[in-house]
């Protein structure tokens, strides 16, 4: 295992320490917000033990494989501002920003059951508090890109060469991703007044769910 492996494994699990500490702040914290009636979504400590996990996460290489494959499950959420979302996104992404997550209007992208939404930021950040909001709620099948479009360029669209000492396993992803970086292009939707706006993903709302029983209270 090299040095640089080792370092990053150590940084990873720093930050996951630090995300922990936020997030039993941001349980006590989101129950306070006006959206949120008395007795709606799921208990606080529901809510602390999903935020916790890692479950949530979908790797790069995950989701290029689900959209090489025209993975008819799959819903991408760009949760970054309008202005961002407009200058270069993911393929047939829909534009949810965070300030924008309680808007009836975009409801039906984010409370469903028909696909598995996958929201995502330039790293993190949105896309996991959108994720949090969601969760309080009781959304089902949200899912955060992991390291976001960061990370997607960092990994599919300019991987890394293994290092010679690197087991087989790291050469034959690496030939994954060298493979979907090609088949992605630069790996991202520009918008320009010259080219004609791809045709939106279409989104089956469901009947609007009824209020659900408490369950513990906050």
């Amino acid at each position: 295992m090299s040095k640089r492996y080792k370092s990053k494994k150590i940084l990873a699990a720093g930050r996951y320490r630090i995300l922990a500490a936020i997030l039993l702040l941001l349980a006590g914290g989101l129950v306070l917000l006006p959206k949120f009636s008395e007795n709606e979504g799921i208990s606080p400590e529901l809510f602390v033990k999903n935020a916790l996990s890692t479950e949530r996460y979908i790797s790069t290489d995950q989701l290029a494989d689900k959209l090489i494959n025209e993975d008819p499950t799959v819903l991408l959420i760009d949760t970054r501002p309008e202005e961002e979302y407009a200058a270069y996104t993911l393929p047939d992404a829909v534009n949810v920003p965070l300030k924008e997550f309680f808007n009836e209007n975009l409801n039906a992208y984010l409370d469903q059951d028909v696909y598995d939404v996958i929201l995502f930021s330039n790293d993190n950040f949105y896309a996991n508090e959108a994720w949090m909001l969601g969760n309080r709620l009781g959304y089902t099948n949200l899912y955060v890109l992991k390291g976001g479009l960061n990370e997607w360029f960092g990994t599919i669209i300019n991987p890394e060469y293994p290092d010679e000492t690197m087991p087989r396993e790291a050469f034959e992803l690496y030939s994954f991703r060298k493979a979907a970086g090609m088949y992605f292009g630069v790996g991202i939707v520009q918008n320009s007044a010259q080219e004609k706006p791809k045709q939106k993903k279409k989104v089956v709302t469901v009947p609007k769910k009824k209020k659900r029983a408490p369950e513990g209270g906050c």
